[in-house]
């Protein structure tokens, strides 16, 4: 058994582990050495704690992380890189069931958790850290139930409001908060059990409303909840580690999140009200999707402008996960490095499911990550690009944002693919993206449209290239 200093020791190394981790993912070049650090300091985390006085039952533990670790590794291999998303919402639930578990069993049972006043009940600091801990909790486990749902499309991704609805999630706020103190107070169980029922409610409450548009904030935000909720419970168990990680997780989602809704041009607080995203009808001027003139062509025609431009610049989004293309498009890419064009990607901060989902599918392709560049850095040089392949890219691109003071998504930083002397947009229709608006880059004279799916779509320009 280690001393005391020992194991606090062992965690400061742990959470510095854990701090390279979070600086690695800041970059794709550096994302496998940081997920690497990630590991190495979690692990330590954990057989320093299993070697603790505290732990009595090994065979329980053995056979939770056995059950656990086949299903992880059995995920791992069979979940496609297109359900990542709503994969990373699923975890986010279980962050959020593990610290309402514990808070609960601490609540029963406080003497076993070390917690407990001379008279067998909870101190009021012990309160106060579970009615944190279970309130957070409680609402990420619902609220990421509900954003798995409608990534993975059990749920409509269609915002779901109704009347009062801000004034219904505000009376259930001042129940849940209610009821806490009422707890924190007299350390009931009435109140604890409402305080607990009403954050579950509240969390579904919460999400229902956002619309695609906003989920990659909410997928960060609920990153951020996960953390915060980690550490809430690392006060009930006296663990520092589990402190130290929870607050990076939390402060490290919610700094995400702000960059996300910067990216959008909205607030948080318009995200988590506003129910922006639907898939209703777009109209622009009094004109339905698909009423406007649009220039289409076929992959013969593609081939043709991107062979004999000097640069190419790649824009992808949603429809390229969904088509499962990054591949098919890798091969195109080398097949026009090889004829001496330069080729770039562009990736907006929003584009995809939830935050950096391009960068993943383009390195699961292996795509250099010298030619991968982020919005500010590669918006400039749209101007001196001669071709802008857009492969199911929509909202993230919709000149309006900058043009039309009466979009929804006016002021939105956008990837300024217009400004391209030729576009070349891959979509399967001229359907609406998550914002519902149509977008006038697929009707300029400059655009032509290549109406099939991603992967079909960059397998045929690499035949007519052939």
């Amino acid at each position: 058994m280690l001393s005391a200093n020992m194991v606090e020791l062992a965690y400061l190394f742990a959470a510095i582990l854990i701090i390279f981790a979070l600086k690695g993912l800041a970059s794709p070049e550096s994302a496998r050495r940081g997920n690497m650090f990630g590991m190495l300091g979690l692990g330590l985390a954990a057989l320093v704690t299993l070697q603790m006085d505290s732990v009595h039952n090994y065979a329980w533990i053995v056979a939770a992380v056995a059950f656990g670790g086949l299903i992880g590794g059995v995920a791992a291999r069979k979940v496609p890189m297109t359900h990542m998303p709503q994969t990373v919402a699923f975890m986010h639930s279980l962050v959020g069931l593990a610290a309402v578990m514990i808070a609960v069993s601490a609540f029963l049972d406080p003497v076993s958790y070390g917690i407990a006043n001379a008279e067998g009940g909870l101190y009021m600091a012990s309160r106060i850290e579970l009615f944190l801990g279970t309130f957070i909790g409680a609402i990420t486990f619902t609220a990421s139930l509900v954003a798995f749902g409608k990534l993975h499309g059990v749920l409509s991704g269609k915002p779901l409001t109704f009347a009062g609805q801000h004034l219904v999630n505000l009376v259930l706020g001042i129940i849940m908060i209610g009821a806490g103190v009422v707890f924190c107070m007299t350390g009931g169980a009435l109140p604890f059990m409402l305080m607990l029922f009403v954050a579950m409610v509240l969390g579904v409450l919460l999400i229902v409303p956002i619309g695609g548009a906003d989920m990659p904030v909410i997928v960060s935000m609920l990153n951020s909840y996960s953390g915060w909720a980690a550490a809430g419970i690392g006060f009930t168990l006296g663990n520092n580690m589990l402190i130290v990680a929870g607050a990076l997780v939390g402060s490290s989602g919610a700094i995400l999140s702000y960059i996300m809704c910067k990216a959008m041009n909205r607030s948080l607080f318009n995200v988590l009200l506003g129910g922006f995203g639907g898939d209703a009808p777009a109209t622009v001027g009094g004109a339905a999707i698909g009423e406007r003139p649009v220039h289409s062509g076929a992959a013969e025609d593609a081939a043709f402008l991107i062979k004999n431009a000097r640069s190419v610049v790649i824009v992808p989004g949603y429809g390229l996960a969904v088509a499962r293309a990054q591949h098919a498009l890798k091969e195109l890419v080398e097949k026009l490095l090889a004829m001496d064009v330069e080729v770039k990607f562009a990736i907006h901060p929003v584009a995809g499911r939830m935050p950096g989902h391009m960068n993943v599918l383009l390195a699961e392709a292996d795509v250099p990550y010298d030619i991968v560049h982020e919005m500010d850095e590669i918006n400039p040089e749209f101007g001196d690009t001669d071709v802008a392949l857009v492969i199911g890219a929509n909202d993230v691109t919709n000149p309006s944002a900058k043009t039309d003071p009466a979009s929804p998504i006016y002021g939105m930083p956008i990837l300024e693919v217009s400004k391209a002397a030729h576009v070349v947009v891959i979509k399967r229709s001229l359907s609406a993206g998550y914002a519902g608006l149509d977008n006038d880059l697929f009707y300029m004279d400059k655009t032509m449209m290549l109406f099939d799916d991603a992967k079909k779509a960059c397998e045929s320009i690499l035949q007519a290239l052939d």
